[in-house]
């Protein structure tokens, strides 16, 4: 269920399928992108078609009428051959791209080989690969916390112990939250190691490497840095739930920090990018602001998750996912995608993000997160979060029959408000307030089996 309420391309909505070329995306985003990707591949004249080992995973395929090829995304060869045959039809074959973290790799590697517009796969792979990435941050000289990387919980333990607890533990691959945890001593390391090492599939059910990350416990306020090419759109503010856990649970956009602050969060993110070979397309790097400057806590090589692009479009004018699409496709973006956003408590400039539509300054993310395990049995409240003042997009991302299940990550997230207002504390304040309008009955007990689901 959503209400995004992506602009209509010029001269209105046509609610006939494109009959332009193809555009080929590699499974999905579960947290609401997935589909604003398909809706701007609609809005340029093109063809969605997902290619993906389960459609009843994105129940907007049938809401909003998407093409499908089922096969096993797991495969580069299979993938590569649906590609193909999309290539040779007589429509043609536009871009390949995935909005989920979990496929952009593949997908860069399918485009370049079919010859269309792409990043460099084998960087993206290597950024994806956390321990890799912490390697060639490092050797960049990019500030990043003290790390090492462990295969067995006794490992796990002498480099906690090395580094100095309190320490994050998290998995070498992954996304959103997903098996990070903080641990304060040697008892809570070894018993984390011992969870995250036994696990055999990541929640796509895709096999992982028996090995995890040690890090420093960096202490300062989170934010995310979104950038397209080698250019700043917006830094992001970043709230999260209460340890030891590290599920975020809002954004700010953009972030109402001082300039300097902007710019240092800024400058570090794309030493990042230069690192690691990126800088095509969008990314979006998370860092903290410590008291010696910013630190790199994760560089994602793909557009951010978690309704931001959703946001950032609402606030600054910018639609970074048409923009993606657009160059996965070899077009140029309908909007500038360069630095926008207002500086701490400025209003836009004349001819900016206020004036263009939808930018209205700042824009706020609020998540309504699960607070117990069992069976939804209603879902109320939506249609008033959704007329309530400043609301651009409201989400649920369960329904009645389905199970609600606590895995402290972003699965948590059941529901989603983006709203925008003249500053940043009426942003967050209308998405909020809106937020708590949504109601998500549960019944006990129940088996967990979903919160949002896997990017």
């Amino acid at each position: 269920m959503s209400a995004t309420r992506r602009p209509e391309p010029p001269g209105g909505h046509d609610e006939q399928a494109p009959t332009g070329a193809w555009f080929a995306f590699l499974e999905s985003n579960t947290t609401g992108t997935g589909r604003e990707f398909c809706a701007a591949a609609r809005a340029r004249g093109l063809r969605p078609v997902l290619l993906t080992r389960d459609p009843d995973r994105y129940p907007y395929v049938v809401e909003d009428g998407i093409d499908t090829r089922v096969l096993d995304s797991a495969d580069p060869v299979a993938v590569l051959d649906r590609c193909a045959e999309l290539a040779d039809d007589e429509a043609g074959l536009a871009g390949v791209a995935s909005s989920s973290e979990y496929f952009v790799a593949a997908a860069a590697r399918v485009a370049a080989k079919l010859g269309l517009p792409a990043a460099d796969g084998d960087a993206v792979a290597r950024c994806r690969d956390k321990e890799r990435q912490r390697e060639l941050l490092a050797a960049g000289g990019v500030p990043v916390p003290a790390f090492a990387s462990a295969g067995l919980p006794e490992e796990a333990v002498r480099a906690a112990e090395a580094i100095g607890h309190p320490v994050v533990l998290k998995p070498v691959s992954g996304s959103g939250s997903i098996g990070v945890r903080l641990c304060r001593d040697a008892a809570e390391t070894r018993a984390w190691a011992e969870r995250l090492l036994d696990r055999g599939t990541d929640e796509r059910g895709n096999p992982v490497t028996a090995r995890l990350l040690v890090e420093a416990a960096v202490q300062g306020p989170e934010f995310s840095v979104e950038t397209f090419d080698d250019t700043v759109v917006t830094v992001v503010a970043k709230h999260t739930g209460p340890e030891p856990y590290f599920v975020e649970t809002g954004h700010d956009v953009p972030a109402p920090v001082p300039p300097a602050d902007t710019a240092a969060l800024g400058a570090v993110a794309l030493r990042a990018l230069s690192a690691l070979g990126l800088g095509w397309g969008a990314a979006h790097t998370e860092l903290r602001l410590t008291d010696t400057g910013p630190v790199i806590i994760e560089v994602n090589p793909r557009l951010a998750g978690g309704m931001i692009p959703v946001a950032v479009r609402a606030a600054l004018g910018t639609d970074l996912v048409d923009a993606v699409v657009a160059r996965a496709a070899g077009l140029p973006p309908r909007t500038s995608v360069g630095a926008t956003a207002p500086a701490d408590g400025a209003a836009p400039p004349a001819g900016g993000a206020a004036d263009r539509p939808g930018g209205g300054g700042h824009a706020a993310i609020r998540f309504l997160p699960a607070t117990r395990e069992g069976r939804v049995t209603a879902v109320d409240g939506l249609a008033g979060a959704r007329a309530a003042g400043g609301v651009v997009a409201a989400t649920v991302a369960t329904a009645p029959g389905r199970t609600v299940g606590i895995t402290h990550s972003f699965q948590d997230r059941l529901a989603c408000v983006v709203a925008t207002g003249a500053d940043a504390a009426q942003a967050a304040q209308r998405a909020a307030a809106a937020a708590r309008l949504i109601r998500i009955e549960l019944e006990e007990p129940a088996e967990p089996e979903e919160g949002v689901g896997g990017r």
